[in-house]
């Protein structure tokens, strides 16, 4: 198979022009990374994952881009990613004798997620790969992205063995408060407060669940649900919730920083966050939803 040039917007449609649209799982540690979006001279999470898909033997799946559920910033890590790729299937014989092909040309994937992983650094795992449904698109049909952010708030700073997936805080934190005040930030509203800004692009969101919770003495986690985030918004909702969490602002205080649309500084590090989780509707509604998606929201 080789696969067509994509970008992150949506590609030829699952079946249309002979081409099969594949998704895959995937999962990375951020800690290395500039992110997930390609740039020049940096390391990426989709420059590796490309590389490796491209480096295959002749007859081989061969994919030189993929479009991605939810793009992830420097440092933030992802357990459940998605990401898809179009390809062109085999219209011969593999020349691996070991590659078998089915009748739409399909190589065997299990095979090929195999052959991925071990070109794969360790720090990415392609986790499943299939034939997407048709009308998917990894970044438009998805109904909700949901990520977890870890923080510790133990004197000594945070576990050793944590340090990459978990914030250190210094001080106490109140999760009670923590709680109320993200009650005035659930719902459909205008985050620009809580967004960096980029050109022609929407802060319009639907904020569908922001829940603290301590899963231990100096373990606390929150766990952010939405329709999709703009730039940085998880981390500067984390950011604002903490300060009121260590008394040094009101309950009150988050939800008049989303009602005054300004830029609010507190920004929590990338470190602590991971992306867990992307939701899909029934196959019979992707296309749908992925139509849905690209119309401009509006309050």
């Amino acid at each position: 198979m080789t696969a067509q040039n994509v970008t992150n917007e949506p590609a030829t449609p699952a079946g249309e022009g002979g081409l099969v649209r594949l998704r895959l799982d995937v999962s990375y540690d951020g800690t290395d990374f500039s992110g997930w979006a390609r740039q020049p001279q940096r390391r990426t999470v989709q420059g590796v994952l490309e590389d490796a898909l491209a480096k295959q033997p002749p007859g081989a799946a061969l994919a030189r881009s993929v479009v991605v559920a939810g793009r992830t910033d420097a440092g933030v890590h992802a357990t459940g990613q998605v990401v898809h790729a179009d390809v062109v299937p085999f219209s011969g014989e593999p020349t691996s004798r070991r590659l078998t092909v089915d009748e739409r040309g399909v190589p065997d994937l299990d095979r090929m997620r195999h052959r991925w992983n071990r070109i794969l650094p360790a720090d990415v795992r392609v986790l499943g790969v299939r034939v997407a449904p048709e009308g998917f698109d990894a970044r438009f049909s998805a109904t909700r992205r949901h990520y977890r952010y870890q923080v510790s708030d133990a004197p000594y700073g945070v576990d050793p063995l944590r340090r990459h997936d978990t914030l250190a805080w210094g001080r106490p934190l109140d999760v009670d408060a923590m709680n109320e005040a993200s009650e005035a930030l659930l719902g459909l509203h205008d985050f620009a407060a809580y967004c960096k800004q980029r050109e022609g692009a929407t802060t319009i969101r639907e904020l569908q669940r922001l829940v603290w919770r301590r899963v231990a003495e100096h373990d606390v986690h929150v766990d952010v649900s939405a329709d999709a985030f703009c730039h940085s918004m998880v981390r500067s909702l984390v950011g604002a919730l903490l300060l009121v969490g260590d008394g040094r602002r009101e309950v009150a205080w988050p939800g008049t920083v989303l009602e005054s649309q300004e830029r609010a500084s507190a920004v929590a590090p990338a470190h602590g966050l991971t992306l867990v989780g992307i939701d899909y509707p029934p196959d019979a509604e992707l296309a749908a939803r992925a139509q849905q998606t690209r119309n401009l929201r509006t309050v």
